[in-house]
């Protein structure tokens, strides 16, 4: 009667099985801490008087949020990650020009993989969990006590089950359940819950659409998010996977919190408005609310798929004479896919700008800062008042093919309204 969660929680805390609310102490399979997190982990780190890591195969440091280096702080931060690496001979220490955004690289690179536990100064570490895995951000002190003893201590979540049925429309994916999701249930509504997945849309649903949508439980206010691992799961695992994996599955008797139910085909494409990824509205209503810029690319949605399907609505087309768009292929190996399938001159030719790897302005970090009263359209995951810049501007979600369409008629819009 256990939860894909619970089993994998149980396993790794050496008990034949837990309970939610139940406190364990888990053994960790990877470590993960950005450009921003890492340094704070790794001062504490060496102020605990530690001199070397657990296991220097467990722990990846991504310099991803303002690398390549926006300034000199940026630059001083990313060197500590640097030094640390060298110091303690990391196998998993990711520069420019080999790095990318952590939670599209890490899965592309067979280093997270299911029925793992895995934790990270960064709170969309829940991404991984698309996979089948158990991933939760946490703060940068756990991961310094993480890094000298291999552990962490959680707080068993409750479970709440999403089924998805239906057949889903044009232009709808991975980025639109969870907006109707999240609008559904609001910003607190799976508080440190575990939010697993499922259903005939699920099931058939690509690996870029699982990671997606797990990637935005913490939106929720998730603990984690989490998809039971299958044919699918095997299919892009088993090309990547630098060592061996277990599938795990939640029994048929397994208690939830909450269940909930969507019939897919009602949902088109989607937009959450400023200020909260709960405030979702359907794009075609939205088609007065003109923009000055559009980003594709991000943890979210930032693979190569996403980048085809903006692709596939923007070719051939010019964006609009007053709005910036911003692709940033999220990482090396994605960027170098969409140059040889011609996306990135599809870009060019529309007068969008390409950036290489970063998380960039999705935290108002930089490649696309907004001034005062600007309004950006991004495939990114968060618009909380001042996230990509100015507290005085606004920050629309939505999946790539909106952005894209959107870039083209300077506001708000639906791919169909090109004809598409």
């Amino acid at each position: 009667m256990a939860t894909i969660t619970e089993k994998i929680l149980a396993d790794h805390s050496g008990k034949k099985e837990v309970h939610p609310g139940e406190l364990i102490n888990a053994k960790l399979d990877l470590i993960l801490a950005n450009d921003i997190t890492a340094p704070i982990a790794i001062n504490e780190f060496k102020k605990a008087g530690a001199k070397k890591v657990f296991d220097k195969s467990k722990i990846a440091l991504i310099p991803d949020h303002f690398a390549p280096n926006k300034d000199i702080a940026s630059a001083e931060q990313c060197k500590i990650l640097r030094d640390f690496s060298k110091e303690q001979n990391l196998n998993l220490y990711f520069e420019v020009g080999r790095m990318g955004i952590e939670h599209a690289l890490l899965p592309e690179q067979g280093i997270v993989l299911p029925g793992e536990l895995i934790i990270g100064a960064d709170s969309h570490t829940c991404t991984y969990g698309g996979l089948g895995a158990f991933s939760t951000g946490v703060g940068s002190t756990d991961v310094a006590a993480a890094m000298i003893t291999g552990e962490c201590w959680f707080k068993v979540p409750e479970s709440m089950k999403f089924i998805y049925k239906g057949k889903l429309n044009k232009w709808v994916g991975g980025k639109d359940l969870i907006l109707h999701t999240i609008g559904d249930i609001g910003v607190d509504g799976a508080l440190y819950r575990a939010m697993e997945f499922t259903g005939g849309v699920i099931e058939n649903l690509p690996m870029y659409g699982r990671l997606t949508i797990c990637n935005m439980a913490i939106e929720a206010g998730g603990k984690s998010g989490i998809i039971a691992p299958d044919r699918i799961t095997e299919e892009y695992i088993k090309k990547r996977a630098r060592r061996p994996y277990r599938f795990y599955s939640s029994d048929k008797d397994a208690k939830y919190t909450d269940i909930r139910e969507y019939d897919c085909s009602g949902i088109g494409p989607l937009v959450a408005c400023p200020h909260l990824p709960s405030n979702v509205r359907p794009a075609v209503e939205l088609f007065e609310i003109t923009i000055d810029q559009a980003v594709v690319g991000s943890c979210t949605n930032g693979r190569i798929e996403d980048l085809r399907e903006a692709a596939e609505v923007i070719k051939g087309r010019k964006v609009h004479p007053y709005v910036r768009m911003v692709v940033i292929p999220a990482t090396q190996d994605i960027y170098r896919q969409a140059l040889e399938e011609g996306l990135i001159e599809i870009f060019l030719n529309a007068e969008a700008a390409v950036s290489t790897p970063t998380c960039g302005p999705c935290l108002g970090g930089y490649m696309g800062v907004l001034a005062k009263g600007e309004r950006a359209i991004a495939t990114t995951n968060r618009n909380f008042v001042g996230r990509m810049g100015h507290p005085e501007s606004e920050v629309y979600l939505s999946n790539p093919a909106v952005a894209a369409a959107s870039a083209v008629l300077g506001r708000i819009g639906d791919p169909e309204e090109l004809g598409l």
